[in-house]
């Protein structure tokens, strides 16, 4: 299952490495790329690191790793992988090919801690710059794909843009573009989709209202730069008990007709992709 929130920790504040898993996020991203300055990035691998082996198993602990590009990528998985985090999030991705490239460093770091190959899966940022934008279909079968998620900052700035929202806080054109097609490549990929991060985090209700429909899209969960983001996103994109018991009831449908296409249920027809979305609530598809 991947987890619903991802709350961004500065890899070199011990303040905020610390109170991380006290948000009730179900995954921290101990950030070596935007929010650690040039100067403190080897103090940050090495900080990571040694929070990574020190940590309880919860939450989930995922790193997100420098461009592949800057030349810094491979000297931090080097520092981090030992230390087995729980994923490792791949920013500016320009498509699958880099996922090659990141798979093939992570199998040598992996065989030199005694790791299982392919123990570490990977979460791009799909969409940070104008280039990508061309390669989001060819993300199926990429190797270590967990999940896919996007960013909306740096594909601003690359374009040069003053903002990326309009005047009632709605995306503007550009980026609700690059919004659903990453929907788009996760769906293709077969792989869940994460929500990018809400930057105003004094603005709640505007976050719960992103996130409820984000989740109504297929969106699964987003990430967050605050800790009072969290219970937001966790509560928006969990199941109410309403969704989970019809899921069970359809699920159960099908294994008491394994042979069924369709099958009605209180009146309506339900098919396999039904099932399939009732899985996915209940976790198990």
């Amino acid at each position: 299952m991947i987890p619903r929130s991802f709350l961004f920790v500065p890899a070199d504040s011990d303040r905020k490495l610390a109170r991380g898993p006290e948000s009730g996020a179900s995954a921290l991203i101990l950030d070596l790329e935007d929010s650690v300055a040039p100067d403190r990035k080897p103090v940050a691998r090495a900080m990571a690191a040694a929070w990574l082996r020190a940590r309880d198993p919860t939450p989930k602990a995922w790193v997100r790793v420098n461009a592949l590009d800057t030349g810094l990528a491979m000297v931090d998985l080097a520092a981090v992988v030992g230390a087995r985090p729980d994923g490792i999030v791949l920013p500016k991705c320009q498509g699958a090919a880099d996922l090659a490239r990141i798979d093939a460093a992570l199998s040598a770091l992996e065989a030199r801690e005694g790791l299982p190959d392919r123990a570490i899966p990977v979460m791009p940022l799909v969409t940070e710059t104008p280039a990508a934008m061309f390669t989001l279909g060819a993300y199926a079968g990429a190797p270590r794909l967990a999940a896919i998620t996007w960013g909306g900052e740096d594909l601003a700035a690359a374009l040069g843009a003053r903002s990326n929202r309009l005047a009632d806080g709605t995306w503007d054109e550009p980026y609700r573009l690059a919004r659903a097609l990453t929907l788009f490549a996760a769906g293709a990929a077969g792989v869940p989709a994460i929500d990018t991060v809400y930057a105003d985090a004094r603005d709640l209700e505007g976050l719960r209202a992103e996130c409820e429909a984000a989740r109504r899209m297929g969106f699964v969960g987003r990430m967050a730069i605050h800790p009072a983001q969290v219970a937001v996103i966790e509560a928006a994109f969990a199941p109410t008990e309403q969704e989970r018991a019809w899921a069970a009831r359809v699920v159960a449908a099908f294994e008491a007709q394994p042979g069924a296409g369709v099958i009605a249920l209180d009146g309506r027809m339900v098919d396999r992709p039904h099932l399939v979305q009732a899985k996915r609530i209940l976790g198990t598809g």
